[in-house]
């Protein structure tokens, strides 16, 4: 897609529909499901991308020891601090259990602090300490330099395009998930 007019969500209208890659035919959206390639597939396509994220993002921020999961709680902490671990799963689209491992390895880097919930004491609380706001101060123009990167093929126009089907797509499957996010 080169040029899009947008309506609700939708592209409509004076699109050019067309995918310049050799590895899909966008003639049939069979994805590849009786021929077996995986290029026509919009999982593995999601899949692969998510792998090269992760790539750019522990080259551009490998000097902050942390993965990308743990800096999306981290940033969820810094924005609100104290939330229970439950919460913060569902805002990083974390399961309780996964959320809590993640949190307690970000307590033993010195990065949270943890409390019991005095509202409700099975619950665990959590907040970012000084060294992770440091961290996150060091890594924040590399992290969104990661991003940059990830886009830069696309021109201005297709990555706002690209931003909004991808939010569309999660907003409308959002309930397929381990968990589901709280921001849909």
């Amino acid at each position: 897609m080169t040029t899009a007019e947008t309506n609700n969500g939708s592209i409509t209208g004076k699109e050019e529909a067309s995918c310049s890659s050799k590895f899909f035919d966008e003639s049939t959206l069979e994805f590849g499901l009786t021929s077996g390639d995986l290029w026509s597939r919009p999982g593995f396509l999601v899949r692969r991308l998510h792998q090269i994220h992760c790539a750019l993002f522990f080259e551009e921020c490998k000097e902050g020891g942390i993965t990308p999961v743990q800096f999306a709680i981290l940033s969820v902490l810094a924005r609100e601090p104290w939330l229970d671990q439950t919460t913060v799963g569902y805002e990083v689209g974390l399961d309780r259990t996964t959320a809590a491992d993640v949190i307690k390895r970000l307590e033993e880097k010195g990065l949270l602090n943890r409390r019991v919930n005095p509202l409700d004491r099975r619950s665990r609380q959590a907040a970012v300490t000084r060294k992770a706001q440091n961290i996150m101060a060091g890594l924040i123009e590399n992290v969104a330099r990661s991003q940059r990167r990830l886009l830069q093929p696309l021109s201005s126009e297709d990555q706002k395009v690209f931003m909004s089907l991808v939010i569309k797509l999660i907003e409308s499957n959002n309930q397929y998930g381990r968990t589901t996010l709280s921001a849909f």
